[in-house]
């Protein structure tokens, strides 16, 4: 599929462009081992990722991707803070580009594409993620899951940006890992592409029926029309 007459691509962060887990699941455990409790391997931690920090920390506390309804609130605040400072002090160590996200990035905005990043990932940790993987000057628009009343999959972020960019949802794709990115883009009728890679809860993306699935980040390239 060839997508005709866009002119801004909306990207999300945690597996898309980045593999976040390792320092995400560093932190997470850092919290709760501070806390008393015990840690848990990445590859666990990775099928919890996607939904913003608090999220993350309470399916750490629950143990499961299925959040306790009987979590104490006090305990959610103390492990949040926690989380919070292990991940600011670790939150570009382990961090990794996906394969070839950096030099599609560049190849679409010297065409002329506006790029913006629409992410769960709260606002004060975007920033050390792009200047330390070398993404800074890439996009026109941060949006992080604090910047606004509302995250993913909720809309709100992805009219936020149109607005911004001053542009509708039909010159728009969002691109992106999850069922998160893919529902956003459902609830305003905006297109959208699908990577098969990052973290979807172990959910087959096509299930959401994004308008393309791709395997690679710079088969973007081929989809896209310049």
């Amino acid at each position: 599929m060839k997508f005709l007459n866009k002119s801004s691509l909306l990207f999300d962060l945690d597996g898309t462009l980045v593999d976040s887990a390792p320092d995400l699941a560093f932190a997470v455990n850092q919290a709760l081992v501070e806390l008393g409790l015990a840690p848990f391997s990445e590859s666990v931690i990775r099928g919890w990722v996607g939904n913003g920090a608090n999220i993350l920390i309470q399916r750490a506390l629950s143990g499961h991707a299925e959040i306790s309804t009987d979590l104490d609130k006090t305990l959610i605040a103390r492990a949040l803070q926690l989380f919070y400072r292990a991940y600011k002090a670790h939150n570009c160590i382990d961090t990794r580009l996906y394969p070839e996200v950096l030099n599609t990035l560049k190849t679409l905005k010297n065409k002329g594409y506006r790029l913006a990043l629409i992410t769960n990932k709260p606002e004060q940790f975007i920033t050390p993620i792009i200047n330390g993987l070398a993404l800074n000057g890439l996009f026109e628009l941060l949006i992080g899951g604090d910047t606004l009343k509302k995250r993913k999959p909720d809309p709100l972020p992805l009219h936020y940006a149109c607005q911004q960019l001053s542009v509708n949802t039909k010159e728009c794709v969002m691109i992106g890992d999850s069922k998160n990115d893919i529902l956003a883009a459902k609830a305003i009728k905006m297109h959208s592409i699908a990577l098969t890679y990052g973290y979807n809860y172990g959910e087959d993306i096509a299930h959401y029926q994004p308008e393309l699935i791709i395997d690679n980040f710079a088969d973007l390239l081929d989809a896209l029309v310049f």
